[in-house]
Formats: C-alpha cells, sequence, structure tokens
C-alpha cells in the first residue's frame, strides 16, 4: 500500500487534543493515509490556512471566509455550541458603556472573538491582537482596558481580579437565536471531493473513538497543556466538545450561514457562494 502524507493542523487547546488524538495516534483505521500534525495557536493555524499551506487545518470561521476559495470546512470536528463564546473582560468597577474609545485586546485578526467584537460595535476602532493567553495580564496590568477572552481563559479571568462585561455568544445567541460557530475543521478543495469527504468520515470516526474512550488521550492531552489544571482541562472538554463537534446539523449549518452574512453584510468579510461545508 502506498502511503499518503496530509499536513495537519490544529491547536493544542484540550479539545483539539482530545479529538485529533485517535486520528494522529493510529486508534482509528486511516487506510494508506497518514497526517504530520502541526499544533499551534488559532492565529498562527488561521495565518498558516491564509497562507494556502496545510492540507486540513482547524481556523476560525472569520478566517474561513478569507480561504473559502480554496478550503472547504468538514461536518466534523470543529468548535460550536452554546454557552461557549469569547467574553470581554476588564478590571473591576469598568461597564462596557464606560469603555467607548477604549482600547482592546482581541486573539488575533482572523479569530472569530475578534469579528464578534466588530459586530458588536463597528466603531470600536483602537483594537490591538496578542496572544490569547497574554490578553488577561496585559487587561489586569492596565496595558489594555478591555480584551476578549478565549478557549480555558473563561475558566481562570477571576483570578486576574477581572469581570466580564460583556459575553459575546450570549449576545450572539440572543441576537440568532442560533449557536455560535467558532472554529472549523478546514480541507483543501484541491484535494478533490472523495478525498475530502474520506477526510470527514475519518475526523468522525476520530471524535466517536475520543468521546467513547475519555480517558485514553489524558497523557497526550496534558503534555500539551501543562499549565492548565485537571478541572479548567475537564471543563474545557466539555464545553467544547458536543453534538455540534460531529455535525453542525440544521441548526449549525444555519448559524455558519447567519455569521458569515452578517460578517459580509457589515463590510467585515468577503462575500462567496461557494458551499461552507462539504456534501454529505
Amino acid at each position: 500500500m502506498t502511503m499518503r502524507t496530509l499536513s495537519l493542523g490544529y491547536s493544542p487547546c484540550p479539545n483539539d487534543t482530545f479529538l485529533f488524538y485517535p486520528l494522529v495516534h493510529g486508534l482509528i483505521d486511516t487506510g494508506e493515509l497518514h497526517f504530520r500534525e502541526r499544533l499551534e495557536d488559532v492565529e498562527t493555524l488561521n495565518r498558516l490556512a491564509l497562507d494556502n499551506i496545510p492540507d486540513i487545518c482547524k481556523v476560525s470561521y472569520h478566517a474561513f471566509a478569507f480561504i473559502r476559495e480554496h478550503y472547504v470546512l468538514l461536518r466534523s470536528g470543529g468548535a460550536m455550541g452554546r454557552g461557549c463564546g469569547p467574553l470581554v473582560v476588564a478590571r473591576q468597577g469598568r461597564h462596557m458603556d464606560g469603555l467607548k474609545g477604549k482600547r482592546f485586546a482581541t486573539p488575533g485578526r482572523y479569530t472569530t472573538a475578534h469579528l464578534l467584537l466588530r459586530l458588536f460595535d463597528k466603531e470600536i476602532g483602537h483594537i490591538v491582537t496578542m496572544p490569547f493567553h497574554e490578553i488577561m495580564p496585559a487587561v489586569a496590568q492596565g496595558q489594555v482596558d478591555a480584551g476578549v477572552i478565549i478557549h480555558e481563559s473563561r475558566f481562570t479571568f477571576q483570578n486576574y481580579g477581572l469581570q466580564i462585561v460583556l459575553d459575546l455568544g450570549r449576545w450572539w445567541e440572543c441576537r440568532t437565536g442560533l449557536p455560535l460557530p467558532l472554529g472549523g475543521i478546514a480541507a483543501k478543495r484541491s484535494l478533490g471531493d472523495p478525498l475530502v469527504r474520506q477526510l470527514d468520515s475519518l475526523v468522525r470516526a476520530s471524535v466517536e473513538y475520543a468521546t467513547s474512550h475519555p480517558g485514553e488521550a489524558t497523557k497526550y492531552i496534558r503534555a500539551h497543556a501543562r499549565e492548565m489544571d485537571d478541572n479548567v482541562c475537564s471543563s474545557h472538554i466539555r464545553l467544547y466538545v458536543n453534538q455540534h463537534s460531529l455535525d453542525p446539523g440544521i441548526e449549525g449549518e444555519k448559524a455558519a450561514a447567519a455569521l458569515l452574512s452578517a460578517g459580509s453584510a457589515h463590510g467585515l468579510l468577503p462575500d462567496s457562494s461557494l458551499p461552507v461545508y462539504v456534501s454529505r
């Protein structure tokens, strides 16, 4: 059998390492396919995909709008849900209405968190970007006035003396009645539809294996989350791994279309008629 190696990018966050562990460690049958994984933070992954580098890559839905000509989203492996959206945090005593004209930090120009902040208020103009794990210290130390936090930061911001001034996920859900699309697994359209559908099946099998054998990936998850305690790790996985990780479903498809359409309508995203997800 001739092996074919494909490059695969995903983050070191617990939900990604949990879901992809079976795929990259031979726990499911991948046939002639071999995966060369690369673990990077979300914005680095977005920019790799913008440069058309990985064959398969975890990307923000924001970034996907800019790579849609070259990539299609798999139906499995993504991050979408309710109660899991980005949070705007500030020091105690601050409120959103008092932050007009102030400095905001986001975890990357092409993150969904950045897009949501702009959708909430396009007039917010003083935005700086930095790695997501640097945002809470920057807010606490007064380097910025507020920050949009993602990932495990939602479980630890209180440790920095910060408070929530806006839940962007809740804002989105109240505005649309839909779950929030955060990130998806993008595959190059040039791989061809049969292979892309095969990849979708393999990622789905990896998700199913991971959720059926939750303890097997523990060492791998912990190796990439050394600074995160076990409770935060477990909470992170419970929050971001849900029914939409297997398939967005009709509701998830509507949510993705709504987010991309809203971004386009506000002049923040390019428009496209290409399908968002690989066909079933």
